[in-house]
């Protein structure tokens, strides 16, 4: 097979590799495939029967991609480019539209036909399209899947009376042409119609691959709903990142995805990589928060080891239909956790002792419920305990999961988090929910920047946006944009993709200005988010950091007001 089939089919498990170089002939066997990344991490494709299955040996956490989910809760008005101090940066003196600066969005791909991706002589303002779900195509230098269409192709295309007979790639879902709307519409009829944050800049998309089935399975997605995995996620952003180099132009990278799985300090595969990227000269990377601070899908947990009753009962109340999920307990150093769990009907297991390599399964006899459950004494990358507990047709009720503390004296603190609420079938939650540290990775992700939401028609915070700070303190988000009822080229929506948009349309007002235009030419992402947490609108009533608020609410003309003062 070739590398561009192994990477389609469902026969071949995909590997993110960021432990080992690879050193090898050839990149390509009939057993295995690599596409290399930066500095020597790596994606190897690999024979699924020459492989232990997911989940069946415990050593196999870090490379199995995790799943992720879209940021977004399912006449036009300019308010909140308004309150970002966005649009009083277009206007004259200072005409801050993004210009030469490159916005990458990669999601569900884009519409290119609409007029606000088209520039006053309709001419496309979109470079290129990777499309990983087409084949029919050539794709981009140095990966092996997918097709490319460039901008040539995109004009010829939109000059023809069948467009898509020549760039055959379209965004069903509409995601994606919500977020590159928002980060970088076009001025239509004189912005009585439509106005993006940036309306000069142009735009790389990438419309990614949706997860292979045998991850699916594993994870339980349900049916039609979108996910994707890092795999595809870590090829897309090395793509546009490397428009930078050719172009000569600064690039601002928006995910609008984000999933509850990984230890929530930013050690996943995707966040690592961010972080490469984000440190790099004329690049900025910005990351949405999520939708799952109301969501009761993380808990907080504490065991006195100094008590006779050293454990905890978290209970989890799952919904009708529920056909299984994965959740994962995340430990903190020093302590050890065991576990055991309890059905609806009482049947309850024996206490799972913690040990390396320990992968037991359990068959509930009259719930007709399966329970997998994996130890991580160690997890390679964070250092932590990690449990992972994964349901397979869990009954309708009330499930109790006993936490129970061992040889550590004191009081040892842990997290729970049940799956994005996309990839749950029904109302399935923790009883006793922590509406806090409810980010969803890359949110946690050290270099990037991270937005939080909130409703800009009156300043108050988004009930579904996730929550600060990181596990283990690290104050996350930077700052909330908003993304409550936001104009779209595709109507009216809300969801932390959007605010997240709508920030990358900022940066890349504040990049033409520092590297275009040459006032701050070497600026990184680190540089771009200390300016705009400085310009940041504040308010007395409330302590900053915050972990709903970060450092405040966007306001780009707010860092050049700070200039003014200087």
């Amino acid at each position: 097979m070739t590398c561009k089939e192994m990477i389609l089919s469902n026969e071949y498990a995909d590997i993110i590799n960021f432990d080992a170089a690879i050193t090898t002939e050839n990149s390509v066997s009939e057993a295995y495939c690599v596409q290399e990344l930066y500095e020597d991490k790596s994606i190897i494709y690999v024979r699924r029967d020459l492989i232990p299955s997911v989940g069946e040996e415990t050593y196999w956490y870090n490379y199995v991609p995790k799943l992720y989910g879209l940021m977004q809760d399912i006449e036009y008005n300019p308010l909140s480019l308004i309150a970002s101090g966005i649009l009083q940066l277009q206007r004259p003196p200072l005409e801050l539209t993004g210009r030469n600066v490159i916005i990458g969005v990669i999601d569900t791909g884009i519409r290119y036909e609409e007029d606000v991706f088209r520039r006053s002589d309709g001419s496309s303002r979109i470079l290129s399209i990777w499309d990983q779900t087409n084949q029919d195509g050539i794709p981009p230098e140095g990966f092996y899947y997918g097709s490319e269409y460039d901008n040539e192709m995109i004009n010829i295309a939109l000059r023809s009376e069948n467009p898509r007979d020549i760039v055959p790639s379209y965004d069903e879902n509409g995601h994606g042409t919500a977020m590159a709307s928002v980060a970088a519409g076009s001025i239509v009829n004189k912005g009585l119609y439509y106005n993006g944050a940036a309306p000069d800049a142009d735009i790389v998309v990438v419309k990614l691959k949706e997860a292979k089935q045998y991850l699916r399975d594993y994870y339980y997605i349900p049916e039609g709903v979108a996910c994707y995995e890092d795999a595809d996620i870590l090829q897309a952003v090395q793509y546009v990142e490397q428009m930078a180099v050719p172009l000569q132009r600064p690039v601002v990278i928006v995910l609008g995805i984000g999933t509850n799985m990984g230890d929530h300090t930013g050690n996943d595969a995707l966040s690592l990589f961010l972080n490469d990227v984000a440190g790099r000269s004329n690049r900025v990377v910005v990351v949405c928060g999520g939708n799952e601070g109301n969501a009761a899908h993380h808990y907080e947990g504490m065991v006195n080891n100094n008590t006779i009753n050293n454990w905890d009962d978290v209970e989890i109340r799952v919904g009708p239909g529920e056909q299984g999920f994965v959740m994962e307990l995340w430990g903190t150093l020093p302590y050890l956790f065991n576990v055991s769990v309890r059905s609806p009907r009482g049947e309850t297991t024996p206490e799972v002792v913690s040990q390396i390599g320990n992968s037991i399964r359990y068959e509930f006899i009259f719930e007709g419920t399966i329970v997998e459950i994996g130890y991580w004494l160690v997890e390679q990358r964070s250092g932590e305990e990690l449990i992972t507990l994964r349901f397979t047709n869990p009954t309708e009720g009330i499930w109790t999961i006993r936490v129970t503390g061992i040889r550590e004296p004191g009081i040892g603190t842990y997290h729970m988090w049940l799956p994005i609420t996309a990839f749950l079938r029904s109302e399935t939650y923790f009883l006793r929910p922590n509406p806090y540290i409810t980010l969803t990775a890359p949110g946690l992700a050290e270099n990037v920047i991270t937005m939080s939401t909130y409703d800009d028609r009156n300043d108050s915070f988004y009930q579904n946006s996730g929550r600060g700070f990181s596990r283990l303190g690290v104050v996350k988000p930077e700052l909330a944009a908003p993304g409550v009822d936001i104009p779209t080229a595709l109507g009216v929506r809300t969801g932390s993709s959007l605010a997240a948009a709508m920030t990358a349309g900022g940066v890349a007002q504040f990049l033409q200005w520092a590297v275009v235009e040459g006032n701050n030419p070497y600026v990184d992402t680190e540089d771009v988010k200390n300016y705009l947490i400085r310009g940041g609108t504040r308010e007395e009533r409330i302590s900053y950091p915050s972990r709903e608020w970060g450092y405040g609410r966007l306001n780009v003309m707010g860092v050049f007001d700070l200039f003014a003062d200087v």
